[in-house]
């Protein structure tokens, strides 16, 4: 296992700085492919002061733990990833990923990303399960969180309405006992 808690073979996951990302996330916001795959919400532009009042008011509250996602290569913040709704009796969470910059996506950032996500959960936090949901269109997201561990778990059929089409809601979870079989098998 890497020494370093926050790091894998592509990325770091580092403090999410409102005040400096502000800017990245709603020039983010009007990437349509990107939210397309992030969200299923009606679009709302927001600018940089309503993002990082945004992100200041999520910190303030508790509600989450969120990191961003810069490269090892050059620094670069290329999304966020985070765990929300964290219950600690139960030891379970929601996970959730963001490739912002088009020029990383599908390119094993997300993947590498995700799994150290799942090390920080697993093995800091000490949760026994995350979970996700992730649209049916989403091909290239369902593989790459099978690979940090995932399995499907359900489905909710034709959940969203896109252009006319209507697709299904996957249901992802990993358990711990999963993960720790995932990365077994990677060494």
């Amino acid at each position: 296992m890497n020494s370093n808690l926050f790091t894998g073979q592509l990325v770091r996951l580092a403090a999410l700085d409102a005040e400096a990302s502000a800017e990245q996330f709603a020039r983010w916001d009007r990437d349509m492919e990107y939210m397309r795959l992030l969200d299923s919400d009606p679009r709302r532009l927001l600018t940089a002061k309503q993002v990082k009042a945004e992100i200041e008011k999520q910190e303030a509250a508790g509600q989450e733990i969120a990191f961003a996602i810069r490269t090892l290569a050059d620094d670069q913040m290329i999304g966020f990833v985070d765990l929300d709704g964290i219950s600690w009796p139960h030891g379970d969470s929601f996970a959730g990923i963001g490739i912002g910059e088009r020029a990383y996506r599908g390119k094993g950032y997300g993947t590498d990303a995700m799994r150290v996500l799942m090390r920080y959960a697993f093995t800091e936090l000490n949760l026994f399960r995350v979970s996700l949901n992730v649209f049916s269109y989403n091909q290239r997201a369902i593989r790459s969180y099978e690979k940090a561990g995932f399995v499907i778990e359900g489905c909710q059929r034709q959940a969203l309405r896109r252009d006319g089409q209507n697709h299904d809601l996957i249901f992802m979870g990993v358990l711990r006992e999963d993960w720790l079989r995932t990365i077994n098998n990677d060494q």
